[in-house]
C-alpha cells in the first residue's frame, strides 16, 4: 500500500496536537520553540502544515514570539516554499521560520541552542520512518531542554522504542497499520500530563484514511483497532486484566494512568471498561457499592 494514507493520519495529528500546543504554549510565556526535523523527508509538506497552523495564532500579535526550526540532511530545497507559506498566511508579527542543513543528528541540539529555546515551551516533530537510520536517542533527549517539553516521534517498522524513553516522564507510543505487517511507530514524550490527555484526544480524533489502523505496540495479540472517537475496547481490556494480573491490585486512579501511558487509550477508556468489567463480575472491587470513584481499589475476582 502507498505511504500517503500513513502520512494524511501523521499531518492531521501533527496539525490537530500542534493548534493545541502553540495556544497553550503562548498563552504560557512570552517565548515558544517548535523544532521540525527531518523536514525535507516528505517533500517538505509537513513543515507546511506546521508553518500554516503557527502563523494563524492569534496571541502572535500580543507580543508573543514563536521561532520554528526545519531541520534536515537538505531543506534548502523547501526553504523558499516554507517562506512563500508564511507570506501567504499573512506573514504573523512574531513568528520566525529558520532552515538548517547538515542532518538532523548533528545539527538539532546546535539549533536548540542556537534559537534559545532551552527553558520555554518546546515541541519537537521528528518524522524518521524513512531515514537511513533511526535517529540517535540523545537527538530526541536534547529536546527535554524545553519548559514544559514535547516530542512527536515516528520510527520506521521494527525499530525498538526504549532506547528514547530517556528524560521523558510520560511516553506512549502507537503503531499506524494497514495490515498484518508491522507498521511505523509514533511515540510521544511529554512533561506534561495535560498534554498527554490533550495527544491522546488528538489521536483518536482524527479521520481514518484508506485502511489506516491503530495497533497498542503493548497488545500481545496485535489487534488492530479503528481510529474512531469510541475506539473498540478489547485491547484495553486484555491489557487492563493482565496488568491486574502482575500487580494484585490497583485503584481506578492508578489503571487509568496505566491506560493513558502504557497504552494507546485514554484514561476515560479505562473507566468505561472498568464499569464494564465490574457489572461483568470480572473484576472485584472495594469498597463493593458506590460511585467508582478514584481511590475505589479493583482486582481480579
Amino acid at each position: 500500500m502507498s505511504h500517503e494514507p500513513i502520512s494524511a493520519v501523521k499531518r492531521e495529528l501533527l496539525v490537530r496536537h500542534l493548534e493545541g500546543w502553540a495556544r497553550s504554549a503562548l498563552h504560557r510565556g512570552r517565548r515558544a520553540a517548535y523544532v521540525h526535523g527531518y523536514a525535507e523527508a516528505d517533500g517538505g509538506a509537513a513543515a507546511e502544515a506546521a508553518v500554516r497552523v503557527l502563523a494563524d495564532q492569534p496571541d502572535l500579535v500580543r507580543g508573543r514570539e514563536l521561532s520554528m526550526i526545519a531541520v534536515g540532511d537538505d531543506v534548502a530545497p523547501i526553504a523558499g516554499r516554507l517562506a512563500a507559506v508564511q507570506r501567504e498566511a499573512g506573514e504573523a508579527a512574531g513568528l520566525s521560520v529558520h532552515t538548517v542543513s547538515g542532518g538532523t543528528d548533528a545539527r538539532l541540539p546546535v539549533a536548540l541552542k542556537a534559537a534559545g529555546a532551552a527553558g520555554v515551551p518546546l515541541l519537537g516533530y521528528l518524522d524518521a520512518a524513512r531515514a537511513s537510520e533511526p535517529p540517535a536517542p540523545a537527538t530526541v533527549a536534547a529536546l527535554t531542554a524545553g519548559k514544559p517539553a514535547e516530542v512527536l516521534l515516528v520510527l520506521a517498522p521494527g525499530v525498538q522504542i526504549a532506547a528514547y524513553r530517556a528524560g521523558w516522564p510520560l511516553f506512549t507510543a502507537v503503531e499506524l497499520a494497514t495490515g498484518e505487517a508491522p507498521g511505523e511507530l509514533l511515540a510521544f514524550g511529554t512533561t506534561s500530563g495535560k498534554s498527554l490527555e490533550g495527544f491522546k484526544d488528538a489521536l483518536w480524533a482524527v479521520d481514518e484514511f484508506a485502511g489506516v489502523r491503530y495497533r497498542d505496540p503493548g497488545d500481545p495479540d496485535r489487534h488492530l483497532i479503528d481510529i474512531s472517537l469510541n475506539p473498540h475496547p478489547g485491547p484495553l481490556r486484555r491489557e487492563l486484566l493482565a496488568h491486574l494480573g502482575r500487580v494484585g491490585s490497583a485503584t481506578v486512579t492508578e489503571l487509568r494512568t496505566f491506560a493513558l501511558t502504557e497504552t494507546v487509550y485514554r484514561a476515560a477508556d479505562a473507566t468505561r471498561v472498568l464499569h464494564a468489567l465490574v457489572d461483568a463480575g470480572t473484576v472485584a472491587r472495594e469498597p463493593s457499592h458506590g460511585r467508582l470513584g478514584g481511590d475505589v481499589v479493583v482486582s481480579v475476582s
